[in-house]
């Protein structure tokens, strides 16, 4: 019995301008199996994130079928894709992304909240502590540092329990000690909460961490 949580089927994804149409991904499949972790890498403009965004249901191909979580995509309306989203998945990206009005706990709780549960601040405090912030809960993205904005970040991506977790150049904005410091955590809670992880890097080193590597270019997927 396949334990698949992504398929991509022959995805292609066009944008089609004044003058011309421009082919970002052309054929792609892809299967990413429960709990397992795959870098998406690739040079600048090579489809990478393009994928991950189609992967996400965050947009829908030009042609070609993605099933996330059981559901194709392309049957769905972006309220229902918004819905699994928000049921099932987490995001963590370069800038953070943070609600500069709000607290570190605040920023946590918020994922559960558009969900329709009750905040739960005990668990966003222990997801605060995991992260090594225990004690600046209060404290506003402003009076944090780059990487504490981006452990944050961590938190709030699992403060759902998400089943599949994309994440986009997650250490793109932090010197090279924050970001093997983001790496841990971020390999730490996918492993802690069996989360299903999608990543899409530049960096070697992080890519290495995956359980496997997919290369795109342009816009074609070389090894999976």
């Amino acid at each position: 019995m396949s334990t698949s949580v992504i398929k991509a089927q022959s995805v292609t994804k066009q944008v089609t301008t004044a003058t011309t149409t421009l082919t970002i991904l052309q054929d792609v499949s892809l299967e990413v199996e429960q709990g397992e972790s795959i870098a998406l890498v690739g040079v600048s403009g090579a489809g990478k994130s393009t994928l991950m965004t189609l992967l996400a249901g965050l947009d829908v191909p030009s042609s070609g079928e993605i099933e996330l979580l059981g559901q194709v995509l392309s049957h769905m309306d972006d309220e229902s894709r918004a819905a699994l989203r928000s049921q099932a998945v987490g995001f963590v990206f370069q800038s953070f992304l943070l609600i500069p009005s709000l607290t570190a706990l605040e920023n946590v709780t918020l994922p559960a909240i558009i969900k329709g549960e009750t905040g739960d601040s005990e668990r966003a405090a222990e997801l605060l502590r995991q992260v090594g912030l225990q004690g600046r809960e209060a404290h506003l993205p402003s009076q944090l540092s780059g990487g504490e904005q981006q452990r944050v970040a961590l938190a709030r991506a699992f403060m759902t329990a998400p089943q599949v977790l994309f994440a986009d150049e997650p250490t793109g904005n932090l010197d090279q000690q924050t970001a093997a410091t983001i790496i841990d955590l971020l390999f730490a809670l996918n492993r802690d909460h069996g989360t299903t992880l999608v990543l899409v890097t530049h960096d070697p080193q992080l890519a290495e961490r995956c359980d496997r590597v997919v290369r795109i270019h342009g816009g074609r997927v070389e090894a999976a």
